[in-house]
Order: structure tokens, then C-alpha cells, then sequence
């Protein structure tokens, strides 16, 4: 069974992107939404494996959506990537502590996201 994915940003381009990429890295894209709040409730909803969440979202920015995803035992061993325009020492410093398990700076590769999907695929 391949693992499944969220994928929550507010650019359509962006989101396409990542879900195709998810897809292409043999995952299973679950939900592609564009705020927060919907990325909590998907994530509540369909428990999965992997969020790929936008750091600069409505509603809820990513690392709120991080803060209470952690917080939150019944979403299980949920493993969670920032996409950031800003990835600094202070931003990713700043994601660690909501909860983030890994950060990719915008603008990023398709390919090189589907190339780190997949190995992480395989890590697990």
C-alpha cells in the first residue's frame, strides 16, 4: 500500500504541482486543498501519512496547521513537509518547533520533489 498524502497550498499552480509530483512519486494523493483550515480537517479526516503544507496560507498558515496537527493524538505518526518561500536558519528554526519534519524552498523542482518523495517513500 503506498503511502498517502495532503497537499494544502492557496496557489492552484503550486498545488498542481506538488499532486503531481505526489502521484508521479507513486503516493496517494488524498486531498489538494487551499487554506489551513481545510488542510486540518483533511488531515483529521483521512489520517495521512505525509502533509505537504504552505507555510503562508488563509485561514490557518502552515505552521498553525503544524502546532495543532501535532497536538492532535488521533492524527497518528503524521510526518510533515513546509513549503517556504523562506527558508532561512530563523524560518526553519521557527518550523521545527511547530512541528515540521522537513522544509523545501519555493520555488522548488517538480522532479526534485518527486525525487525526495520517493525516497522517503522508500524510508519507511
Amino acid at each position: 500500500m503506498s503511502a498517502t498524502v495532503i497537499v494544502a497550498d492557496d496557489d492552484q499552480d503550486i498545488r498542481s504541482l506538488v499532486s503531481i509530483a505526489v502521484t508521479k512519486a507513486g503516493l496517494t494523493l488524498l486531498a489538494s486543498v487551499s487554506n489551513g483550515a481545510l488542510a486540518l480537517d483533511a488531515i483529521r479526516e483521512h489520517h495521512p501519512d505525509l502533509a505537504i503544507l504552505d507555510v503562508s496560507m488563509p485561514e490557518m498558515t502552515g505552521l498553525e496547521v503544524c502546532r495543532a496537527a501535532r497536538a492532535d493524538d488521533s492524527v497518528g505518526d503524521l510526518r510533515i513537509l513546509l513549503l517556504s518561500a523562506s527558508v532561512d536558519e530563523h524560518s526553519q528554526s521557527i518550523g521545527i518547533e511547530a512541528g515540521a519534519d522537513y522544509f523545501l524552498a519555493k520555488p522548488f523542482s517538480p522532479r526534485e520533489l518527486a525525487s525526495w518523495l520517493s525516497v522517503g517513500k522508500e524510508a519507511r
